[in-house]
């Protein structure tokens, strides 16, 4: 299956290659946010698995693109070497109670490396697995709306 940077196996990413898909991506948002006159810091990124891993390793390397994320079955994509400061982000992590590719530690830890930076984050738990679900979709509408998302984004 196409991703967006090389892996090994499932769950063991290649992090050199990691690291340079996700510095073309902050490239390219800068390239985009120039040509289409848009802030980046306005920007939701939305990501499920593959997606969502790629969205927290830009958060990871520049926190500064973005002013939320919603990430579906995301693990921690590497062990950062410093904690940057995530203050102004709010993050969705929707995980799988019975994920067999997502273990429930992953997304605790990533959810508790954004909070050390500071950030706004909510974890919540689908019912099933890595598949994505309908109250995995009602969950992150939900946080979309809520005022403290909304304020982020809007700032």
């Amino acid at each position: 299956m196409p991703r967006f940077f090389r892996r090994f196996a499932e769950g063991v990413f290649d992090l050199e290659d990691l690291k340079f898909r996700t510095d073309e991506l902050a490239q390219f948002l800068d390239a985009a946010a120039a040509r289409y006159e848009f802030k980046t810091k306005k920007l939701i990124a939305v990501g499920y698995s593959n997606g969502a891993n790629i969205a927290a390793s830009l958060i990871l390397l520049h926190p500064h693109y973005l002013a939320a994320a919603v990430l579906f079955r995301a693990i921690v994509p590497f062990a950062p070497d410093i904690i940057r400061d995530f203050s102004n982000l709010s993050i969705f992590i929707g995980a799988g109670n019975q994920d067999p590719m997502v273990p429930r530690d992953q997304a605790q830890e990533l959810a508790a490396i954004f909070e050390s930076g500071g950030a706004d984050v909510s974890l919540t738990w689908h019912r099933g697995g890595h598949e994505l679900g309908e109250d995995d979709i009602a969950a992150a509408k939900g946080w979309l709306s809520e005022d403290r998302v909304r304020k982020r984004v809007a700032a």
